[in-house]
């Protein structure tokens, strides 16, 4: 009888010890449990003994098939850790290391015999998991009703969100508590291009959250392949929040087939809020490069025929006022031109002077191609040409001009999210951007989706996004899309996928404005996941000077250059005009010295939605780039200079906001001074409201 009590408590002890599992960061800070509630995988997560998520559920529920959330027993695990080292094609560091441990929990449901993994990794700044769906004999495809996964937070935690949606991430964002969310949302759902709200209380990723206690936790996602994008839904009231994949408008949230996984789940955390802006976790969690030889992908800095459509100025995408236009058959050339055409020869021309004399790489050109005059979204399929130019844009000619003055053309690509169209144009388009020598592009998805059964969000625009990229490597052309699904570090596998708008950009200071604080919560919501061309350097923030706009801008003409270094990517552009640039020659020379890519990075200063100082090392070059912003209060930035090599001397070019003055009251005024620094210097720099201080460090 005592042999046979043995045998039970050694069963016993056997079974709790695989259905408990724990997971430590390779620094201990971080701690992952994982087990089964009566069959219900959970997990929970702590950082230096404080808990961030509370039991959470994991799992699925499928079409036609049930549950996959329940009744499962524990098959196996498998633990490992990994160590290793890589390069970037582009970044904000040159090298990034992914240190790791990983858990992978292999379940099995009983009655069904139907089998999903989770795979945890733990990283020292937070956790990734993911669900694989192992090929097995009695499930092959599947179709996802929900997504469990619950992020427990059991704290009314400070949130910066979004309003959840499944066609815009262009909303401004709102600061709360979780339990304000609910009467708030509302108002946060301004009219869009695309509008389609969840139907439910949600918000959307990346979410940035900070506890009472000083916590900070980012939740996102990585590596979204063949899946739909995830939203959260809201329980405000208990502060668990929990998966919201994006549906189709049948309602159905994904289409499965085993032997694929999810994307991953991300939580970053840290007690110090630079931390977050400094993690690697999201880039590490995507598979490494697939291109084979990537050396011809480059960052860029441009300027272009764009923002002149926005002052109020006159100046248009499309060619004639004619609207009656149907691609392939109308013969523009019989058309009246309407006089205020922006892509016109002549005009592109001063441009690529512009970027020649003043040392960037490009010039962008919007409404250079037939169809800009009918582009009303989801009403007809085949809105634009993607390889006709209007007839005042000579293509041959600009391309020898170009070339002769060492700049780029940057190819558009605005579809009006008539996708059907544009992917039966796909290769022609690029092999004609191969054939005039451009090697960019920049895509557009206003407006609601063609096909009328998706959302921008959904899993069909998640693989048409990957598939321009995918198919624009092939041609070795390198793609920006503006008003498409939030980045999640796909850019690592893909790095000619140079960056993405999908947030609210400059734009918007032209048509209903940006908050002073806007960027500084980009960082740490929509930067997370991958970079943004954001557009910044406006000059002239009064837009009345143009005519018909009186928007202004809402920052300091100094916190415009601090941008570049804030606001980090690979695309930078100068996106005022000429003019403004001329006019405020000492200013722009910062533009002109940023540079693009860089060895490190160091976030010496940060608080989401407060103020952001960031110093970045140019790309194999002895320089150094430090931008630091503030929202609408002035405040004081302390700089250390302890990032620069020890016993050296520098020359500082200090930009900074001039005395008294705010992003309402004179807020092109600024001073510029030079310092010599060195790696003890500490700089005390007062940023006027909405303002910020740009400098260039220089052996």
């Amino acid at each position: 009888m005592r042999s046979f009590y043995l045998s039970c408590l050694c069963v016993l002890l056997s079974v709790l010890s695989v259905s408990a599992q724990e997971l430590k960061s390779p620094d201990g800070n971080f701690v992952l449990d994982f087990k089964l509630n009566n069959g219900v995988p959970v997990y929970t997560l702590q950082y230096k003994g404080k808990t961030v998520v509370n039991e959470s559920k994991l799992g699925f529920e499928l079409k036609g098939l049930g549950s996959l959330s329940k009744d499962f027993t524990i098959k196996g695990t498998s633990t490992k850790s990994a160590d290793e080292t890589w390069q970037t094609v582009w970044g904000q560091q040159k090298e990034i290391r992914d240190y790791h441990n990983e858990l992978c929990v292999q379940l099995t449901q009983s009655g069904t015999g139907r089998t999903l993994d989770i795979r945890f990794r733990l990283f020292n700044d937070g956790l990734g998991f993911r669900y694989e769906f192992p090929i097995q004999p009695d499930l092959r495809h599947f179709t996802i009703v929900n997504e469990m996964t619950e992020f427990n937070l059991a704290k009314d935690y400070k949130a910066f969100w979004l309003p959840g949606d499944y066609d815009t991430n262009e909303f401004e964002t709102v600061t709360s508590k979780i339990s304000e969310i609910s009467s708030l949302i509302a108002k946060a759902r301004e009219p869009m291009a695309a509008n389609s709200p969840t139907p439910n209380l949600a918000v959307q990723t990346p979410l940035m959250l900070k506890s009472d206690d000083g916590l900070y936790v980012n939740i996102h996602e990585a590596a979204l392949v063949n899946y739909p994008a995830m939203c959260l839904n809201v329980d405000d009231q208990h502060f668990v929040l929990s998966a919201h994949l994006t549906p189709d408008k049948l309602g159905n949230r994904g289409y499965i087939q085993t032997g694929s996984t999810s994307p991953w789940r991300t939580i970053v955390v840290s007690d110090d809020a630079r931390q977050i802006l400094a993690s690697t976790l999201i880039l590490n969690l995507n598979e490494p490069c697939a291109i084979a030889d990537p050396s011809w992908i480059k960052p860029v800095k441009y300027v272009g025929v764009w923002w002149e459509y926005f002052t109020g100025g006159g100046s248009t995408w499309q060619y004639t006022d004619y609207q009656d236009i149907t691609i392939g058959k109308t013969d523009y050339k019989t058309l009246k031109p309407n006089g205020h055409h922006g892509a016109n020869t002549a005009h592109v021309k001063e441009m690529i002077d512009f970027a020649a004399k003043n040392g960037f790489d490009a010039v962008l050109v919007e409404g250079w191609n037939e169809g800009w005059e009918d582009n009303t979204a989801n009403v007809k399929e085949h809105v634009y040409s993607f390889t006709k130019a209007y007839p005042d844009f000579d293509v041959a000619e600009l391309h020898n001009y170009a070339s002769q003055k060492g700049v780029k053309i940057i190819m558009h690509h605005e579809t009006t999210s008539a996708v059907t169209s544009y992917e039966r144009q796909l290769d022609d388009a690029f092999q004609f951007m191969a054939d005039n020598g451009y090697n960019s592009v920049k895509t557009g998805y206003v407006g609601p989706i063609q096909p009328h059964s998706e959302y921008h969000d959904g899993q069909y625009m998640v693989n048409h996004y990957l598939h321009v990229a995918q198919t624009a490597a092939k041609y070795k052309i390198m793609v920006d899309s503006h008003e498409a699904v939030r980045p999640t570090g796909l850019c690592r596998t893909w790095p000619n996928w140079l960056a993405q708008e999908s947030a609210r950009g400059t734009e918007f200071e032209s048509f209903g404005g940006n908050r002073p604080d806007h960027t500084c919560v980009l960082p740490f919501t929509r930067l997370m996941g991958g970079p943004m061309d954001y557009t910044p350097g406006i000059f002239e923030g009064n837009l009345s000077v143009y005519g018909k706009s009186t928007a202004k801008l809402s920052t300091t003409l100094v916190k415009q250059l601090a941008l570049y270094v804030t606001m980090y990517s690979p695309l930078q552009m100068a996106a005022d005009l000429p003019e403004n640039y001329n006019k405020f020659a000492d200013a722009f020379q910062f533009i002109k010295d940023v540079a693009v890519d860089w060895d490190q990075s160091y976030v010496l200063e940060a608080e989401p939605g407060d103020y952001i100082t960031i110093a970045r090392k140019a790309k194999g070059k002895e320089e150094w780039y430090i931008g630091g912003i503030t929202d609408e209060n002035a405040r004081e930035a302390v700089i250390k200079f302890d990032f620069l090599p020890a016993g050296k001397k520098y020359t500082a070019t200090v930009y900074a906001d001039d005395k008294d003055i705010s992003w309402k009251v004179n807020p092109q005024k600024y001073t510029i001074k030079k310092i010599v620094v060195t790696n003890k210097t500490v700089l005390k720099q007062k940023l006027a409201p909405s303002g910020g201080v740009a400098i260039s460090v220089k052996a």
